[in-house]
């Protein structure tokens, strides 16, 4: 997304992207159709249209963040999402509470909010001389984090009546059907035929990597082992995303901010040490 920044506005990345995403996935689709299963419907639909909502604003909000700081860094704050989703599963699924009951999950998820603020605030400001980030570009991020913690929450009941395949292809196609406008109205949607050979292969790349096999098996985890502890088990992205940031961006972090991103590395350890809930008492409460 950051390398796409350059060629493509938010509301076409993104859109395009989960064209792109749509259209990988429909193969699976039609072939687990013919297989038979539960069947998609306006139920199925209405039951996915919930989660597209906050999705729409995620993937706008978090290409926007980009232009105030770098991907690592953004990487890193993301995974502050893993206590707004402890807050809304307690909310919403009374089979979450045994995990977020844990004290390893409780210090580890504050332990890595307490290092993802951190790894921001002292992200210097690109446009001027302050030490800090600027205030909207923080705003973008935390709507962003915020938007994707409920998504992660919204979609659990969906993905567990539907299955992984199913419920990403309606969310897949009703993202598209909603950022057309969106991209009508303030983006550019001749864009492709402007940036490029390259451009449009990484943003094909990123689309099936990204968002279609991603999503996927994150519905997978979602069923599996439940939304605190898949958000939790992502606080290990930062690593990867700091590495290959560092290599095709010359993206470096300061020491308060390294000394963040270990604080929150120790928080994402101890989260892992929970025990997940059993698939079968899950899918019974669902």
């Amino acid at each position: 997304m950051f390398y796409l920044n350059r060629y493509y506005d938010p509301w076409a990345q993104n859109f395009y992207r989960y064209s792109v995403a749509c259209i990988a996935i429909a193969p699976l689709l039609l072939y687990q159709i013919r297989r038979g299963g539960p069947r998609i419907d306006m139920h199925a639909v209405k039951l996915c249209l919930l989660p597209c909502l906050p999705n729409v604003v995620h993937q706008v909000t978090q290409v926007m963040a980009l232009f105030y700081i770098g991907p690592g860094v953004y990487t890193i704050f993301t995974r502050a999402s893993v206590i707004f989703t402890a807050l809304l599963a307690l909310a919403f699924f009374p089979e979450e509470r045994v995990v977020i009951r844990q004290w390893q999950f409780q210090i580890g998820t504050l332990l890595g909010l307490i290092g993802a603020f951190g790894v921001i605030w002292f992200q210097a400001n690109a446009s001027s001389h302050d030490q800090h980030i600027a205030l909207p570009g923080l705003f973008i991020a935390f709507t962003a984090t915020f938007c994707w913690a409920l998504y992660g929450v919204l979609i659990k009941r969906p993905s567990a009546e539907l299955g992984s395949i199913r419920s990403f292809g309606i969310v897949s196609f009703t993202t598209s059907a909603l950022l057309l406008p969106l991209t009508l109205a303030f983006g550019k949607i001749g864009t492709p035929f402007e940036a490029g050979l390259q451009a449009n292969l990484v943003l094909i790349l990123s689309a099936v990597t990204c968002i279609t096999l991603a999503h996927v098996l994150y519905y997978v985890a979602i069923r599996e082992i439940g939304v605190a502890l898949s958000q939790s088990l992502q606080l290990l992205c930062p690593a990867i995303a700091m590495g290959l940031s560092a290599w095709l961006f010359g993206e470096r972090l300061t020491h308060a901010q390294l000394w963040s991103a270990g604080i929150l590395l120790i928080g994402a350890f101890l989260a892992m040490r929970t025990k997940p809930i059993a698939t079968a008492e899950t899918a019974e409460n669902i």
